[in-house]
């Protein structure tokens, strides 16, 4: 890949410090720092969702970002662009904003615990929107680090989607999975409204309705590499990415507690580079 720094694009479901502390609010804030401290260029992408404070984190609008539509369902919806610094790491995390699907309080689930009907579409609208903002950064990514059910649409967008642009031409898709993948159904129709650019029905084993557990095959089929972010992966998945032959990075609960971490995935995205 050169001599010049390797580019790492985050794009994760939850981060510290703008979402409790959780295992991956936490690695997502400590690992983009830390393979900064490794000599690689970093980006992070998250949802704004409602519950974030905005003036407490200083997040602000990026108005040279934002602006754009995307549709979803033959609907037009805003792409608001924020922007936030965690100025001890000198680090710029990234925020995707849309009234109608961040603005709520909740993450994914109503106050009575229901899962919300639409949130196969607002996993859609992150991938594009995530997509979309990197394209106006000019910022071509080597990895992209993709944590969290929500960010689940990405690496097919990537692959199908995006291939011929040259922001992506080379970028290489790592997915962490957790315990975070839900039982139940996704958005009414969504096998049909996930379809974008060059994504077509013979990509996508989707049943209708789908769930989130077909939403995560669908991520690790177009992945370059799997890294078990939780003890708890559903069986299915590892036995999946198997299948493939992927590159897998097993969860090791030490490596955790004494930060060594940092150094089995940074050796992971040199691997995925070679």
């Amino acid at each position: 890949m050169g001599d010049s720094a390797k580019k790492i694009l985050f794009v994760s479901a939850e981060m510290e410090p703008y979402l409790p502390a959780g295992r991956m609010a936490t690695l997502c804030r400590e690992l983009p720092q830390g393979i900064q401290e490794r000599r690689k260029e970093i980006r992070a992408f998250m949802p704004r969702y409602g519950c974030i404070n905005e003036r407490k984190n200083q997040l602000h609008e990026v108005i040279r970002l934002s602006g754009m539509n995307i549709i979803i369902g033959d609907v037009d919806r805003p792409l608001v662009i924020k922007v936030a610094s965690i100025s001890a790491a000198r680090i710029q995390v990234y925020f995707i904003d849309n009234e109608d699907y961040f603005r709520r309080k909740q993450l994914y689930r109503d106050e009575a615990g229901n899962f919300f009907p639409d949130n196969g579409e607002r996993a859609i609208f992150f991938a594009r929107g995530v997509l979309e903002t990197v394209k106006k950064l000019r910022w071509a990514p080597d990895v992209i680090h993709c944590s969290g059910w929500i960010s689940h649409v990405l690496p097919l967008y990537l692959k199908k989607a995006y291939k011929d642009d040259p922001i992506f031409a080379q970028s290489k898709v790592v997915l962490s999975l957790y315990d975070d993948v839900a039982d139940e159904k996704l958005s009414p129709g969504f096998a049909q409204t996930i379809l974008f650019g060059g994504v077509k029905p013979r990509d996508i084993a989707l049943s209708e309705p789908s769930d989130g557990t077909e939403l995560a095959k669908l991520a690790v089929q177009y992945s370059d590499g799997i890294i078990l972010g939780s003890p708890e992966v559903k069986p299915e998945l590892k036995e999946y990415a198997a299948s493939l032959d992927l590159p897998v990075l097993p969860y090791e609960e030490e490596s955790f507690q004494d930060g060594s971490y940092l150094d089995r995935y940074n050796a992971f995205y040199d691997d995925l580079l070679k």
